[in-house]
């Protein structure tokens, strides 16, 4: 199954715009729907099986608000690298990399809370 990020940002005139992430694949749009659309036209047929859980970006029991702040910080800091062909050093890029992973983990158990209260 692929997994899909898809996280707020900033766009060049600072106006919020939404950016998609599937493994080495990514697409930006104007809502988050757009994004998910753009970047579901790159996927195969395989990488469609995807369970996608959209949360406000608010901070929760599941993620906080600090945990937020570091992995805008911390993206930025990517994308920037990225940008100028370079990379993160690689404490920034292990605790970024922990940060997706602990957001991926709290995706899960807000959606498993969801279950239980018999939202989803």
């Amino acid at each position: 199954m692929t997994t899909v990020a898809i996280l707020p940002i900033s766009d060049s005139n600072g106006e919020r715009a939404y950016r998609a992430i599937a493994g080495d694949k990514c697409s930006v749009g104007k809502t988050a729907g757009q994004a998910l659309d753009a970047l579901t036209a790159q996927l195969d047929e395989i990488e469609l099986s995807t369970l996608l859980v959209i949360q406000s970006f608010r901070p929760d029991p599941f993620f906080s608000a600090e945990q937020q702040e570091r992995l805008s910080e911390l993206m930025n800091l990517w994308r920037s690298a990225r940008d100028q062909g370079q990379e993160l050093a690689p404490e920034q890029q292990a605790e970024l990399n922990g940060l997706v992973e602990m957001e991926l983990q709290a995706a899960t158990a807000r959606t498993a809370a969801l279950m239980q209260q018999g939202n989803l």
